[in-house]
């Protein structure tokens, strides 16, 4: 019988787990590396500039909302507190191990439960742990990608700085220095932008441009009310379409298509994408295909205006101290480089056999509804979806995850799982041309992902709920009588 729970991870992921499973009644004990918890939102991986890229009232979790005097975009320092303060308000913090890294992950002897090694991060110290059950949350912004340019030795010797934007969390180190900014993505647009006033000079480095998206579409309109309901979830295809979706792409696709032509002309006309060289050329539904990047406030000026030099259809060709050449010939001064170019999505942690289980030769992750190795006992994962709802999708999987360990999901056979994750993983590589990250990202198909999930465990949204959220901002709220619906079954706290 299952009692007790490890959980790697501190994320939103990890302290939604190991609330609801708490409140299920399982013994639930959380790792996590960093000196404080909230996991990308932590101050130790903070960039200056972060801010979230939802508006506050949909990124929150369902029986917790956001202080409503918080500004629209919260800022990293608020959602950090605002995790702080979830995990204090439900009685976990005590359950949170900081600054304790796992370094190894493997069954127990015998085939049932987990044995953990954890090392702190203080003295080196090693522990190890048993467990009845794991639930592994590092998540997919894990490992920081840094490319290893040609030349970075001399260059760091030299007193150059080369980070990931995750690793620059001291503005001030920038002061007087010239600074080069590796991507396109909003972490890129938000540092760049946030350095300004302390960099000596400030260059963006981009190989592919990409459409990026208004707060306010025109100025007017918030983009929540395009991207974070069903309407605007449904203009994306979806790997099986039903409903009014069937109609958006087959005789309304015109319809369709005349819809996301008309937000990208009106978006290039905001930020005059034409006249400073900067518009994608291509179709707004590829922002589908990877990930959506709002815009930062005052970057497009900035580039327009000189104060940020920014360089398209290049990547850094060789540092040398001082000096960063592009691959089109230019040299630009460069005494810090920040990229922001993504991360590796890891679990080194893990036992040799058992990531054999997990990750197939390409390293994409085979997880049964995000969530399940197939075939592998006494383990879950969660966070592995990245969405518009990072908060309702994580909560929703640890529903999930308790609604299994209760016996209230029967699983299809280990063959129909996998049929099912290679489908998935089939659908993923050709609808993002490979840049789906390992398996592990669903934008745009957040809520396609939680209503499979809550019917799985006979808990879907009424009709009603459904049709309203067709034309209305999701609301977390919706889904906190799913919540208390299954606690209810089991007798939970907080029922």
């Amino acid at each position: 019988m299952i009692k007790t729970i490890g959980i790697i991870g501190s994320g939103i992921a990890g302290l939604s787990t190991a609330k609801i499973l708490k409140q299920l009644g399982y013994t639930v004990t959380v790792f996590e590396r960093e000196p404080d918890l909230g996991g990308v939102w932590s101050s130790a991986r903070r960039y200056p500039g972060l801010t979230t890229q939802n508006p506050r009232t949909t990124y929150a979790f369902s029986d917790f909302p956001m202080p409503e005097s918080w500004p629209e975009w919260p800022s990293g320092e608020q959602v950090q507190s605002y995790l702080t303060d979830y995990a204090r308000h439900f009685g976990i913090l005590e359950a949170i191990h900081l600054s304790r890294e796992v370094v190894r992950a493997s069954p127990a002897a015998g085939g049932r439960g987990w044995v953990l090694e954890t090392r702190s991060m203080a003295d080196g110290s090693t522990t190890e742990h048993a467990f009845d059950f794991l639930v592994v949350c590092n998540g997919i912004f894990c490992t920081p990608f840094v490319p290893e340019y040609a030349g970075a030795e001399a260059f760091r010797a030299a007193g150059g700085t080369l980070c990931h934007t995750s690793q620059f969390t001291d503005a001030g180190k920038a002061h007087g220095k010239h600074v080069v900014v590796v991507g396109y993505g909003k972490s890129s647009c938000d540092v760049a932008q946030s350095l300004l006033a302390e960099a000596a000079s400030m260059n963006v480095v981009a190989r592919h441009l990409t459409w990026k998206i208004p707060k306010l579409i025109g100025g007017v309109l918030n983009f929540k009310y395009l991207f974070f309901t069903r309407m605007g979830e449904g203009l994306f295809r979806y790997i099986r379409v039903r409903g009014f979706e069937k109609f958006l792409h087959g005789p309304g696709l015109p319809m369709r298509n005349a819809m996301m032509g008309s937000v990208a002309a009106i978006i290039a006309r905001q930020y005059r994408l034409r006249r400073i060289g900067l518009h994608p050329e291509r179709h707004l539904e590829t922002i589908a295909r990877s990930t959506v990047s709002l815009v930062t406030d005052g970057f497009y000026d900035a580039i327009a205006d000189g104060r940020i030099g920014f360089h398209k259809g290049a990547e850094i060709a060789e540092l040398s101290p001082g000096k960063a050449r592009l691959s089109n010939g230019k040299t630009i001064p460069a005494d810090i480089v920040i990229a922001g170019t993504g991360w590796n999505q890891q679990i080194p942690f893990m036992d040799e056999a058992s990531r054999a289980r997990i990750l197939d030769p390409d390293g994409n992750f085979r997880l049964f509804r995000s969530m399940l190795p197939v075939g592998l006992k006494d383990i879950a994962f969660n966070g592995f979806n990245s969405s518009f709802f990072s908060q309702l999708n994580a909560e929703i999987g640890a529903m999930w995850i308790g609604d299994y360990l209760r016996g209230g999901i029967p699983l299809p056979s280990e063959s129909q799982q996998n049929r099912d994750i290679d489908e998935r993983l089939s659908w993923m590589e050709a609808r993002t041309d490979g840049k789906h990250c390992k398996g592990t990202n669903i934008i745009p198909f957040s809520i396609h992902h939680m209503d499979e999930l809550l019917e799985d465990m006979g808990l879907a949204l009424s009709a009603g709920k459904r049709l309203m959220q067709w034309f209305a901002v999701l609301d977390p709220a919706d889904y906190a009588p799913g919540l208390r619906a299954l606690l209810a079954r089991y007798g939970g706290q907080g029922s």
